[in-house]
């Protein structure tokens, strides 16, 4: 049965991220097709659009390609058009040198450049514009991430009927930071034409309001930010207001519970600590290869306790997973280069025939393998900088039905807010990291279990569907009713 506004070419639900849930595969004959997307964010709004009238608004995923609308899974694909000098100044320019770097604590210099700026508000026009299209009467909203940031407002000028919600994946720096902006004010009035904010810790909701309180001059009470916005034309003279929460992201437990315990993952598994020369312990890190998630601290780590004594091949190895990411952006090009050396050092010094200290791989892995990386794995190591959230850490946990394995986690993830039981650490102490790297590994076996298994409780009742529905009900109750067509 087809939903009346859905035969009028608009829809009741409406997702807008940078990127579509799917990637064109050509096949070996060469002809395409599109298959979903891999992550957490794909899965859980499949889910929630799945039998109601939704629509998805994002990049296809190559530059200056023009592809019509069209349905998958009962869901409108829409697919915005982005140019190779967009995709240069909105997507790696302002996106990934600019906003990164800056909402990650600075680890790297951001940098900031005025073409990439108008770039940016060029793009995110276009996206709301193509929301509005989209969008029903009445329509809920929701927007995904900081490529999106202006993207509120334009679409609130564009139909006030709408309940707009926008959700935060990655940090909010405190203003401290983010004031280095130079269109810091333009990036907060833009968030504020939504009705909800969602963040991944409390942390960053809080950032995010003092923001508004010292360079915009907004009152707030509780969760609620009001800000008259009279001197704004795109959200009009009438005060808004709206409220921002913390609403950590998740996983599908069930699915990634569900594939661990296969037959064939579990084989997979067995297999991989065979090639490794079944060592009594198989350290793993899992990262996409990115400054922020202290890949570098973590070998400087494991090569002082190869250097110490404290762990030797063949007894002990790291197996280390770096997936490729922004591979075109300067700051990505020289960690590739860092992250080499160092393990070429680390072997070099500690490896010996047959007897390998660090296992390094670049390259990415479907899910069933990871399944099995984590089986194989006695300590998974998760040690970034500054994360968002980390939902590798709670992949770990859900892949852990047998309650066996450790999990060593930074403090400064998102994750280590609700995985209290895990193994804690400051990857910026490298002592600390040690000492905590040795205490996850000798952990008596029961007192390990009854971590695991009281994090994979966590992770089992806060999934990611229950994020959804959390985030979709805090949408709905936000205070601003919008003004309905």
């Amino acid at each position: 049965m087809v939903v009346a506004s859905e035969a009028r070419g608009t829809f009741d639900f409406v997702v807008a991220a940078n990127r579509l849930p799917v990637d064109r595969v050509t096949e070996a004959d060469g002809t395409s097709r599109w298959q979903a997307s891999p992550g957490g964010l794909v899965t859980a709004m499949d889910a929630v659009m799945q039998g109601q009238s939704a629509a998805w608004v994002g990049w296809a995923g190559d530059p200056g390609e023009d592809v019509a609308p069209f349905d998958r899974d009962g869901i409108r694909l829409h697919p915005i058009v982005l140019t190779a000098d967009e995709v240069r100044g909105y997507y790696e320019g302002f996106s990934n040198e600019t906003l990164w770097p800056l909402y990650h604590d600075v680890i790297v210099p951001p940098r900031y450049r005025r073409s990439w700026w108008a770039s940016y508000q060029r793009v995110n026009t276009r996206f709301a514009e193509a929301i509005a299209k989209v969008a029903a009467p009445g329509a809920t909203v929701w927007i995904h991430d900081y490529q999106l940031q202006l993207v509120p407002a334009l679409l609130r000028a564009l139909r006030s009927d709408l309940r707009i919600g926008w959700f935060n994946h990655i940090p909010f720096p405190p203003v401290e930071l983010f004031g280095q902006l130079p269109w810091r004010r333009a990036v907060l009035r833009g968030l504020l034409g939504a009705d909800f904010l969602g963040f991944q810790r409390s942390n960053d909701a809080a950032n995010f309001t003092r923001a508004c309180h010292q360079l915009l001059g907004t009152s707030s009470s509780g969760d609620t930010i009001t800000w008259s916005g009279a001197e704004d034309g795109l959200i009009g003279a009438e005060p808004r207001r709206t409220r921002t929460a913390t609403v950590p992201i998740s996983i599908d437990f069930r699915s990634m519970d569900e594939l661990a315990r296969t037959p064939e993952v579990r084989r997979r598994a067995r297999e991989i600590r065979a090639s490794l020369g079944n060592p009594q312990t198989v350290l793993l890190g899992i990262d996409r290869l990115d400054y922020t998630k202290g890949i570098r601290h973590r070998l400087r780590a494991i090569s002082e306790l190869f250097g110490d004594g404290a762990i030797a091949a063949p007894e002990v190895t790291l197996l280390q997973i770096a997936t490729p990411s922004r591979e075109r952006v300067s700051a990505y090009q020289d960690l590739r280069s860092q992250v080499d050396g160092q393990v070429g050092r680390i072997n070099g010094d500690h490896s010996g025939i047959g007897a390998t200290a660090v296992h390094y791989l670049h390259h990415s892995y479907p899910k069933e393998e990871m399944a099995a990386l984590f089986q194989a794995a006695d300590v998974l190591l998760v040690t970034p900088l500054r994360d968002g959230m980390n939902l590798v850490a709670k992949e770990y946990v859900a892949s852990r039905w047998d309650g066996g394995g450790a999990l060593v986690l930074s403090e400064f993830t998102g994750a280590a807010q609700e995985l209290s039981q895990a193994f804690l650490c400051n990857p910026h102490d490298i002592a600390g990291l040690k000492e905590t790297i040795l205490a996850a590994m000798r952990e008596e076996p029961a007192s390990a279990r009854k971590r695991m298994l009281a994090m994979r409780r966590r992770v089992r009742s806060h999934d990611v569907h229950a994020w959804a529905r959390h985030y979709l009900s805090a949408l709905e109750a936000a205070p601003q009713k919008p003004n309905r067509r």
